[in-house]
């Protein structure tokens, strides 16, 4: 069944996979971003693209009316935009750690709000929300990263409780380690934040492993990993609540989950 898609930060990564994957299925997608100008390659007739700032509210309710105009309806929203701030809990700013939040969470959390009362109106719809292993775990220098995380998950288990006799679903995606470039992303902020610090030695180790890891060049797993289950959760009967998918993200989980934080925390050390 062709459905309306919304999918944020379409531009790159994990959102543009997603979206090449679904247009592949017939669906119409609206792939959102601020650099709306690397959608460009889309050709497809069903593809849309929007120019929206997730922190930026009106930029939203304009998205937002401008598919409702077009098609009538949204019956699925991927909220996929975010990014990770990385640096020492002492050094970053409590200005740049609100706009992680704004990003990762109130952005997301406005959007669906706009979104929501189309969807009760159908009783039907689907949110889809990246988090993250890291939405379950922890890492040096990830503080507030994670932090948006750990709240996203508990954000969406609500909004499946409170929207359940609307027929809205609402699904969490756990990536693991993917190729996205977000190692590459997060690499000279770090630097420029604590780099030069009281907690230097340990920082350029870190940095430097997670560009190895999580760049463009890393280890991960491409981001069709992704698309392909978000795909699995949009066209289900009966998705799960949760989906965990990509390099090294179930055994991570795994050994969080059973395992004390003593032994996780020397896991993670391991790795640098």
């Amino acid at each position: 069944m062709k459905k309306i898609i919304l999918i944020t930060g379409a531009s790159s990564g994990i959102g543009k996979a997603t979206a090449k994957q679904l247009l592949s299925e017939g669906h119409i997608v609206y792939g959102a971003s601020r650099k709306a100008k690397e959608m460009s390659d889309f050709n497809e007739d069903n593809f849309h693209a929007i120019s929206m700032d997730v922190t930026k509210y009106d930029q939203i309710e304009k998205g937002v009316n401008q598919i409702i105009k077009e098609q009538g309806k949204i019956d699925v929203l991927f909220n996929n935009a975010g990014y990770g701030l990385y640096g020492t809990v002492e050094e970053i700013s409590i200005d740049q750690a609100k706009y992680q939040f704004d990003v990762n969470l109130f952005g997301l959390a406005r959007l669906t709000q706009l979104i929501l009362p189309h969807m009760r109106k159908q009783k039907f719809g689907m949110i889809v929300n990246t988090s993250s292993i890291g939405g379950k775990m922890y890492t040096p220098f990830g503080a507030w990263y994670h932090a948006t995380k750990h709240a996203l998950e508990g954000w969406s288990d609500c909004l499946r409780l409170e929207t359940k006799e609307f027929g809205i679903k609402v699904v969490i995606i756990e990536p693991g380690a993917i190729k996205t470039g977000f190692g590459d992303v997060l690499y000279d902020p770090m630097l420029n934040i604590s780099g030069n610090g009281p907690y230097k030695n340990l920082v350029q180790k870190v940095a430097k492993s997670y560009k190895a890891r999580m760049g463009d060049k890393g280890s991960g797993s491409d981001p069709s990993v992704i698309a392909k289950t978000v795909s699995k959760a949009i066209n289900s009967k009966n998705p799960k609540t949760r989906y965990a998918a990509g390099s090294m993200a179930k055994l991570i989980l795994f050994i969080r989950k059973w395992f004390s934080d003593k032994i996780f925390d020397k896991v993670i050390m391991s790795q640098i």
